[in-house]
């Protein structure tokens, strides 16, 4: 059996995730990743059992990556705007500089790897966001709230103000450059309407 070259793997991982970015999961193929890696499919196969498990394999390692870094430095026992302001800023930061693995997560959320990738992300930070959440409710700050409803509330700014960001242009094609001001007053907006 041959040893896994770790440098290889990183390789196949970062051009799968450029593949899958740019050309969809139903564009995406072992035989496409081998000849952009510049290696056998023979060689895939030693790493990953089938096109699904390289795909898993990828989302899990890239859903760890960022549930990491959205509980950096998170204390569930803040309040609930400090709580939120280190959401917000842990985000942003991990999709300023990860953009081609926040472009995968974004498209494994509307795919059919959904359910299977969402399971094991949420359980990364799920217990400390839920506790978090728990305390800001119990204390007053806000209203419970269906999840559906808070996260609208809560990041659909963000991430639309990231998208505007990485597209260069915001509604109507007027050109569009993210600054720290319009991220803070976004996040102001956010927090009036949340709480009480």
């Amino acid at each position: 059996m041959r040893v896994r070259d770790e440098e290889k793997v990183k390789l196949v991982k970062q051009t799968a995730i450029k593949l899958i970015v740019e050309d969809g999961f139903e564009g995406f193929s072992m035989n496409k990743l081998a000849k952009a890696c510049g290696i056998s499919v023979a060689t895939l196969y030693i790493y990953y059992e089938d096109r699904d498990d390289l795909i898993i394999s990828i989302a899990k390692e890239e859903g760890d990556r960022m549930g990491d870094a959205m509980i950096k430095d998170f204390d569930p026992e803040a309040s609930f705007e400090e709580g939120m302001r280190v959401q917000w800023r842990n985000r942003y930061a991990f999709i300023s500089e990860n953009p081609m693995s926040g472009l995968f997560l974004e498209q494994l959320r509307t795919s059919t790897y959904q359910e299977r990738f969402l399971d094991d992300f949420m359980k990364k930070f799920k217990h400390v966001i839920a506790r978090f959440m728990h305390q800001v409710v119990e204390r007053g700050e806000v209203n419970a709230m269906p999840f559906e409803v808070f996260w609208s509330v809560a990041y659909s700014p963000l991430y639309a103000l990231i998208r505007f960001d990485r597209e260069g242009q915001s509604l109507g094609g007027k050109p569009f450059k993210m600054t720290d001001e319009m991220l803070w007053q976004t996040f102001d907006l956010v927090i009036k309407a949340l709480k009480n």
